[in-house]
């Protein structure tokens, strides 16, 4: 059972982690610590005041990692993007904490992913996958115990939230007057090609069939206003298809609430008497 949280960034899916937290929390934890960029500390302490003693006895916050370990927190939270994986990952597992991590596609990256699989048996710690945006997860992973045949991720999203990454060079997200199919390809092409949008892809690969044999659509519907992420799965064990609609969130519509709620669930997890 946790007492001593982490969190990696001070922005839109930290606040959602921390605000659900501090609503679900049977007591205050003893302490929460804050890891941000220099020059965000401001931003980062008036995250954690918000919600004061009801979350935590003790609240710092930290820019840099040595001193953020230092505060011995027993499980970490990535809730800043791919880069911070890459940045702070193997050095939180190898303290000996769990590392939650909500960017699920950098780990798309062979040789990043052995190094925090290293890191994670040398301090004795866990990479925890959550489900992210879409549901089913326990279930695909069940199914790849009867051995899969086919795993398809379609992901369907209003052309705004497609803006600043390739997709803006494929298509006129603006005109649009029908849903445009700019991506098919594998999970790991998805997740390298589409970061900050493929996290989902990347998740159900990981759960499943593998980066190379998850198939991937994606979609800019200007028929939408909310993500759509649907899984179709074939196994030995059972047939199934689950189509999750998300509300964007308000910090960043390339981002589905659903993620932040499901890296506070994997928290309340390793806190609640019963877990579900």
């Amino acid at each position: 059972m946790i007492r001593r949280l982490g969190i990696i960034g001070a922005g839109g899916m930290s606040d959602t982690v921390l605000s659900a937290l501090s609503e679900a929390l049977p007591a205050p934890l003893e302490a929460v610590s804050l890891l941000v960029r220099p020059g965000r500390q401001e931003e980062g302490t008036a995250l954690l005041e918000r919600f004061g003693d009801r979350l935590a006895m003790r609240r710092v916050v930290h820019d840099e990692c040595g001193s953020f370990l230092a505060d011995a927190p027993d499980l970490v939270a990535e809730c800043a993007g791919h880069g911070a994986v890459g940045e702070h990952g193997e050095a939180v597992l190898s303290a000996g904490a769990d590392l939650v991590i909500a960017s699920t596609g950098a780990i798309s990256d062979d040789g990043l992913h052995d190094r925090l699989k290293a890191a994670a048996e040398r301090g004795g710690a866990q990479l925890i996958l959550p489900a992210g945006a879409v549901g089913g997860i326990d279930a695909l992973v069940a199914a790849r115990l009867s051995g899969l045949e086919d795993v398809t991720y379609t992901g369907r999203k209003p052309p705004r939230a497609w803006r600043g990454t390739r997709a803006e060079a494929l298509l006129d997200l603006d005109g649009l007057t029908e849903p445009a199919t700019f991506f098919e390809g594998t999970a790991r092409e998805a997740a390298r090609d589409y970061p900050q949008n493929a996290n989902v892809a990347a998740t159900v690969a990981l759960a499943g069939a593998g980066m190379d044999a998850t198939r991937v659509r994606l979609i800019a519907d200007p028929g939408i206003a909310r993500n759509l992420h649907e899984v179709s799965v074939r196994s030995s064990a059972a047939e199934f298809t689950i189509r999750l609609e998300g509300r964007p969130s308000s910090a960043n519509p390339k981002t589905s609430l659903t993620a932040g709620y499901s890296v506070a669930r994997e928290v309340l997890n390793r806190v609640l008497p019963v877990v579900v």
